[in-house]
C-alpha cells in the first residue's frame, strides 16, 4: 500500500500530519484552536479537516470531552479510537506476543504464549490469528482493522530490506516491495490469513522504539535500547527516529567481541557479547561453577538467596555489557540507556555492575547527561514496536508519528525508514 509521492500529495500529507499531531498532543480542539497551532489558512485547514472527517480519522468530540466555557461551546475535533486498530505481532525465538492499539494510540489489549523454538512458521501464524482474535474479538472471523490497514511485525535476527510487505494492490498479494527483495514468509502467510499489507523488521529494534513510544524512554529523542534475552541485540533511536543503518544492520550490539579469542558465537566470530551476556551464556557459565539453574527465574531466586557464584556471575557480565554500553555511547551519545530482557530478572546484581562500568567508562563530561533505566514494556515491546510502523504507513494518518517525531520527513519512501 504505497501513498501517492507527487508533490502536491506530500504537501498535503505534511499538513495532515500537523493536524493529526496537534489532537494527538493536546486532545480535543476547536477549528479555531486547530487554525492558531498550525498556521495553515483557514481554507486549507477545513479542506484538510473535512478529509479527515469523512475518512472517519476525527471525529467530532463527547460533551464531556470538550473543554468548558462560557456560552455554546464551538464543536471540538478529536482522533477517533473507533477508526480502526493497529496490530504488532512480535515473532520471538520462544513465543509469541500480540498488542493492539487504536488510532489515539491507547493500548486496549496484550497476549503473550510461549511455544518451541523449532515451531514452523506456519503453526506461528495460526498462533497469531488466534491471538489477534482473542484482543479484537473477531475469533477465527476476518479481521478488521478499519483505518489501520495494515499489521506490524518483528521478527529475530536481521531485517536487510524494506519494512514494506506484499503489496496489497498485487494480484495474489504476494509481491515483493518494488525496490527490495522477496518478502519474509511471515509476510505472505499473514497476508494470505488477514489481507493486509504487513510491515516487517527486526523485533529487538522495534523493542526500542516500543520504549521509546510507551515505555521507559517515552518521550526521550535518543535512546540505546539493549535486551538481554535468549540472543543480544538491541537498537537506536537517534533524534526521534529509530534508526535501521545501511540495509537495516543497526543494533548488533551483541555482537561486538568483549573476549578475544572467546566463545564461537553463532554470527560467526568469537567472544561476542551475546557469548556472555545471553540467557543460555550465563545459565551454562552459572553451571559450570556448581550453580543449579535451568532459567532466568531460578537463577534470580539463587541471587535473591545471596549465592555468591551467582553474584561474582552477574557481576562479571554486568561489567562486560556496561563497557559494551559505554563504547556505544561515547561514539553516538544518547540521553537514554534502556535495559530489556529476561535476564534483568535478576535485579540490582545485573544492573549495579552495568552501572558502574558505565560511570567508568563514558566521558566524564557526559555522566551526569546519562540515565540507565530498566525497560518497562516486558515481553510485549516488540509487538508495540510494530504498531508504531502501522501507524507510520497508514496513509490516513499520514505518517503521524506515535509519541517521539519518528517522521521528521514526510516525503521519506517506506525503504528508507523503520
Amino acid at each position: 500500500m504505497s501513498p501517492p509521492r507527487g508533490p502536491l500529495a506530500q504537501l498535503r500529507r505534511g499538513h495532515e500530519q500537523l493536524v493529526l499531531g496537534l489532537l494527538r498532543k493536546h486532545g480535543p480542539l476547536s477549528r479555531g484552536e486547530l487554525g492558531k497551532r498550525c498556521g495553515l489558512s483557514r481554507t486549507t485547514l477545513y479542506d484538510i479537516l473535512a478529509s479527515l472527517v469523512a475518512s472517519g480519522t476525527v471525529v467530532a468530540a463527547s460533551q464531556q470531552d470538550a473543554p468548558r466555557g462560557r456560552g455554546r461551546p464551538a464543536e471540538t475535533l478529536t482522533l477517533n479510537p473507533d477508526a480502526g486498530q493497529a496490530i504488532g505481532i512480535d515473532f520471538a525465538r520462544r513465543g509469541l506476543h500480540v498488542a493492539a492499539v487504536n488510532v489515539a494510540h491507547e493500548v486496549v489489549g496484550a497476549v503473550s504464549e510461549p511455544h518451541d523454538a523449532d515451531l514452523p512458521w506456519e503453526r506461528r501464524v495460526e498462533l497469531a490469528e488466534r491471538l489477534v482474535g482473542s484482543l479484537t474479538g473477531t475469533g477465527s472471523g476476518a479481521l478488521r482493522l478499519g483505518a489501520l490497514d495494515a499489521i506490524g511485525v518483528g521478527v529475530v535476527g536481521p531485517v536487510t530490506g524494506p519494512v514494506t510487505g506484499p503489496d496489497a494492490s498485487a494480484e495474489g498479494g504476494d509481491a515483493p516491495a518494488a525496490d527490495g527483495p522477496a518478502p519474509h514468509p511471515v509476510q505472505l502467510l499473514l497476508r494470505e490469513r488477514f489481507g493486509v499489507p504487513v510491515l516487517l523488521d527486526n523485533n529487538t529494534r522495534l523493542a526500542a522504539l516500543g520504549e521509546a513510544i510507551w515505555g521507559a524512554a517515552a518521550g526521550e529523542q535518543d535512546v540505546l535500547y539493549l535486551r538481554l534475552s535468549h540472543g543480544v541485540g538491541g537498537g537506536l533511536v537517534i533524534g526521534g527516529s529509530l534508526h535501521r543503518g545501511t540495509q537495516g544492520l543497526s543494533g548488533e550490539f551483541g555482537h561486538i567481541t568483549v573476549e578475544p579469542g572467546g566463545a564461537r558465537c553463532e554470527c560467526g566470530g568469537t567472544g561476542c557479547l551475546e557469548t556472555v551476556a545471553s540467557i543460555r551464556a550465563v545459565l551454562d557459565a552459572y553451571r559450570a561453577v556448581g550453580g543449579r539453574a535451568d532459567d532466568v527465574a531460578q537463577l534470580a531466586k539463587s541471587v535473591t538467596a545471596g549465592d555468591t557464584p551467582a553474584l561474582t556471575l552477574l557481576e562479571d557480565v554486568g561489567t562486560k555489557i556496561g563497557a559494551v554500553l559505554a563504547a556505544v555511547c561515547n561514539t553516538i551519545g544518547p540521553g537514554v540507556i534502556v535495559i530489556g530482557g529476561e535476564l534483568t530478572e535478576t535485579g540490582e546484581a545485573l544492573m549495579r555492575p552495568i552501572e558502574r562500568a558505565l560511570h567508568d567508562h563514558v566521558m566524564p563530561v557526559s555522566r551526569h547527561l546519562l540515565s540507565l533505566r530498566r525497560a518497562r514494556l516486558g515481553e510485549v515491546a516488540g509487538a508495540l514496536g510494530g504498531i508504531a510502523l502501522v501507524l507510520h504507513e497508514s496513509p490516513l494518518l499520514s505518517r503521524y508519528p506515535a509519541g517521539p517525531d519518528l517522521a521528521k520527513d514526510p516525503t521519506m519512501t517506506p525503504s528508507r525508514h523503520p
